[in-house]
């Protein structure tokens, strides 16, 4: 959903129609007799001067020659005028199909979720204090490494139940301004620890002076958690992750890039699709669940190219009034 933006009114321009062109008729058949008159030019009818007669007989022509041209003119616009409506009638119809359509699989895929959630939680729960029991009763190296596999691929399964969850569950926003560099320093503490174990080296640029945003700050926090996750795994040990927010037009753009490989321009039209990851262990809905909360707060994102190579993910975000 794009941002609201203010925008002057296009200026007025001149339209031909069949009331110009009946004016103009008269003025072109005025012209043509008084230019007649001018040069000497008389018409006769029985040795009669008929010029007035037949500078009204022309003129008459004239104005319902050019009457009949603006009316032609006229239709066509409106044949055309008519056209645009309906095809932004036709896009229109369409996106509310594919809206309809997005809200039932979301419906359906919360039903799973919430069944799922129900029935797989809490036998994991058991397992993983089973694991721990087992590796605080029976020491040993073989014991220990066994249940720490196995309490690590539980929480990996309660991972992907938490992203279901979240995707499906309809969206609560509690919008608010606040200020982009508590976000940043927000984001930047939860992710510290991630991105310090991979000697990940984080830069931020939020210059002074930039508008608050107006929105749910846990929400656009975990937005740019999932950003700064991906941007830890798609870069190689010691590599370099960038917070930046700039001002635009009434919003405010945040972006995180990371001197990885990139995202291939063929994936980047796909990979804000639920269920769709590069990741042999992701689950495909962390960028799902992010697009879902920035357009809920009437914003965008996008992937792009960072600037000698990585990828870059632009949010963009309303600023507070």
């Amino acid at each position: 959903m794009p941002l609201p933006t203010t925008t002057s009114p296009p200026p007025r321009r001149f339209t031909f129609n069949r009331w110009w062109g009946l004016a103009g008729g008269v003025v072109w058949a005025v012209l043509d007799t008084t230019l007649s008159i001018a040069l000497g030019i008389r018409f006769q009818v029985n040795g009669e001067d008929a010029t007035l007669l037949a500078g009204l007989f022309f003129g008459s022509s004239f104005a319902l020659l050019c009457f009949l041209l603006g009316y032609v003119v006229e239709g066509r616009r409106r044949d055309r005028e008519a056209a645009a409506v309906i095809r932004e009638q036709a896009e229109a119809i369409a996106a509310a199909r594919v809206r309809v359509t997005q809200s039932e699989k979301l419906a359906a895929l919360g039903q799973l979720a919430t069944a799922v959630a129900h029935e797989v939680r809490n036998p994991l729960g058991v397992i993983r204090s089973a694991a721990q029991g087992l590796a605080e009763r029976t020491p040993g190296d073989s014991t220990e490494r066994a249940c720490a596999f196995i309490t690590d691929e539980i929480d990996r399964l309660n991972s992907v139940v938490s992203s279901l969850l979240a995707y499906a569950r309809p969206l609560q926003l509690q919008q608010r301004p606040f200020a982009v560099g508590e976000l940043f320093d927000r984001a930047i503490l939860l992710a510290g620890d991630d991105l310090a174990a991979k000697q990940v080296r984080v830069r931020r640029d939020d210059p002074p002076g930039l508008p608050a945003l107006h929105a749910d700050p846990d929400l656009v926090c975990q937005v740019l958690l999932d950003l700064l996750s991906n941007a830890r795994d798609a870069v190689d040990s010691g590599g370099e992750v960038t917070l930046e927010a700039r001002p635009a037009d009434g919003a405010v753009e945040l972006a995180v890039a990371d001197s990885g490989p990139g995202v291939p321009p063929e994936m980047r039209g796909r990979i804000f699709e639920p269920f769709f990851t590069t990741r042999a262990r992701g689950t495909g809905l962390g960028l799902a669940v992010a697009r879902q909360i920035v357009e809920a707060h009437g914003g965008r994102i996008v992937v792009g190219e960072r600037p000698g190579g990585g990828a870059r993910f632009v949010v963009r975000l309303p600023a507070a009034a």
